[in-house]
């Protein structure tokens, strides 16, 4: 069962995800500690692993970096749900071995604190707080492919 975390707002940008002043790493753990901290400085302490953060239009703009995607894995969310992604943050999630969910309306159908199940293969977030069933398009098998193996390159190591 994964928590909620819902901000309603359109235009998550990836300063807000990691800030640019933590860019001097990549481990995913170090840069876990401050995910989302400019736009919820209390993230991090209430997010648990397999939570889930909840969005509106346009996640991820601005900046292209993977580290954005690194904070957020290494915080151990499970997925993020938006109504729609940047597109380069959409592609960084995959190539990362990250599953974003393109949910239109998400911020109409989730509350916060919301328990959540999510059937990633067959399209289906079952909200268990509502008592609702909500359908979204699963990734591609080609991409669903590339997340389940831990994302692209290690995809490519073990194509050969």
């Amino acid at each position: 069962m994964a928590k909620a975390h819902v901000y309603k707002r359109d235009h998550v940008n990836t300063d807000e995800i990691i800030p640019a002043r933590y860019l001097n790493t990549d481990d995913a753990a170090v840069l876990a500690a401050h995910c989302m901290e400019d736009l919820d400085t209390g993230f991090v302490k209430k997010c648990q692993p397999g939570d889930v953060i909840v969005c509106g239009d346009d996640f991820g703009c601005g900046s292209s970096r993977e580290h954005a995607v690194w904070a957020i894995q290494g915080a151990k969310v499970g997925a993020v749900i938006a109504h729609s992604f940047a597109r380069i943050y959409y592609r960084n999630c995959i190539n990362c071995g990250f599953y974003p969910i393109e949910l239109h309306g998400a911020l109409e159908k989730i509350n916060d604190g919301d328990e959540l199940e999510i059937d990633y293969r067959g399209g289906t977030i079952a909200n268990k707080t509502q008592g609702t069933t909500i359908a979204f398009t699963p990734l591609p098998e080609f991409a669903l492919e590339i997340v389940n193996d831990g994302g692209l390159l290690e995809h490519i190591k073990r194509k050969k």
